[in-house]
């Protein structure tokens, strides 16, 4: 009984090791969980609907009334699913402003969250 269970200690602890420096090694190398990745493409739909998504709720929270026009630039971020940082453009009355938006998306169970949206 003894051997068997330092069998399985030696396993997980060795299972363990291992995916700590997988982990380690995948950060050092720009990817990852938690690592704030560049988007390629800001005019994907995806990417225009959440930005839109960000304006909506921001409107409602605040109850504002800007209009979304673009998007100048992102960032997603690997979590339990994904944080998209954008930067927006958005029509304040005449004017067009910079904001700067956190979403959280988790398509598989149909959620959006605003987590921050600020003017920059």
């Amino acid at each position: 009984m003894t051997i068997k269970m330092t069998s399985i200690f030696s396993m997980t602890l060795s299972i363990f090791l291992i995916s700590s420096i997988f982990f380690h090694f995948s950060t050092a190398l720009g990817g990852g969980v938690g690592v704030w990745t560049p988007l390629n493409n800001v005019n994907a739909p995806d990417v225009v609907m959440i930005g839109k998504f960000a304006v909506d709720e921001h409107n409602k929270e605040a109850g504002t009334k800007l209009a979304f026009q673009s998007i100048a630039k992102g960032e997603t971020q690997v979590v339990a699913g994904t944080n998209y940082r954008l930067v927006i453009n958005a029509k304040d009355g005449g004017y067009v402003r910079k904001y700067l938006a956190v979403v959280w998306d988790k398509p598989w169970e149909k959620f959006k969250k605003l987590t921050s949206f600020k003017e920059m």
